[in-house]
């Protein structure tokens, strides 16, 4: 039976400053979307973007994230917490980040820095989409250092006793599973979509499909909130989260087919 390895959760210790295993892994997160964005622009110039550009949407973006993540938190799984002390929510400190909040921040950071250029949002969320997934892969990276969100009880030979859960059982590790999908396999199939022109919005419907359906199967292997537990069908507050992302995708995908392709540059 495996045990979690229980990592240090600081990093590195500057004096009174600690650095956290889980905040370096939104830095890589965001620095490996500075990386592939230039490439992008370099090799494939149809995009229109230049560095400039990506520097503003990383801006926008990491805003979106951080304020969209901490109220995503709160209005989808502690809500009544939050309206009992609403300054609650400026404790970032305490933790409590949703994917789902901070995927809609970002959506709405997005369309203001398309509005700014006079862009249409759904070309800039198609630039953008093909760089999130391996930032998605460190932040699970970060969730299993901490070992926290764990995954359901198993008899899987890989199966691994979280400490922090405090029962002793062999569980999935469903962090890596989450690394492994939604991060690395997502990142794979975006990539290999989007290395030719694409019609407007098509790009971003695969995202959508893609995420939502990997983070709805990877939800059978994960640990509820204990707080939550299981809703309506047995399916976990990240499950109905994701099921209109995947419907929304399969618009999107639809539409896009009855657009025009982009000629290469």
């Amino acid at each position: 039976m495996l045990v979690h390895p229980q990592f240090d959760p600081i990093a590195l210790q500057l004096g009174p400053v600690a650095i956290h295993w889980y905040g370096l892994m939104y830095l890589v997160a965001f620095a490996q979307l500075l990386l592939l964005g230039r490439w992008c622009i370099t090799h494939r110039p149809w995009s229109g973007w230049t560095a400039k550009m990506l520097d503003d949407a990383l801006f926008y973006g990491v805003l979106g994230v951080i304020v969209g993540g901490r109220l995503g938190y709160a209005l989808f799984y502690k809500p009544g917490d939050y309206l009992t002390d609403p300054l609650a929510i400026l404790k970032v400190w305490e933790g409590g980040m949703s994917f789902h909040g901070g995927f809609l921040g970002v959506l709405i950071a997005m369309a203001l820095f398309a509005r700014k250029y006079q862009l249409r949002w759904l070309a800039v969320t198609d630039f953008i989409a093909p760089l999130v997934p391996l930032g998605l892969a460190a932040g699970r990276l970060g969730n299993f250092i901490n070992g926290e969100l764990w995954g359901r009880a198993t008899t899987v030979p890989w199966g691994m006793v979280f400490p922090q859960a405090g029962d002793g059982l062999a569980r999935h590790p469903s962090q890596l599973y989450q690394l492994a999908g939604e991060g690395v396999l997502l990142f794979v199939l975006l990539w290999l979509f989007a290395r030719k022109p694409r019609p407007v919005g098509a790009i971003s419907g695969v995202f959508l499909i893609g995420y939502g359906s990997l983070r709805f199967v990877a939800e059978f292997t994960r640990e509820p909130d204990a707080f939550l537990g299981l809703l309506g069908l047995g399916l976990s507050m990240g499950q109905w989260l994701s099921l209109p992302m995947i419907v929304a995708g399969i618009i999107m995908l639809r539409w896009a087919q009855r657009q025009p392709v982009p000629e290469p540059a």
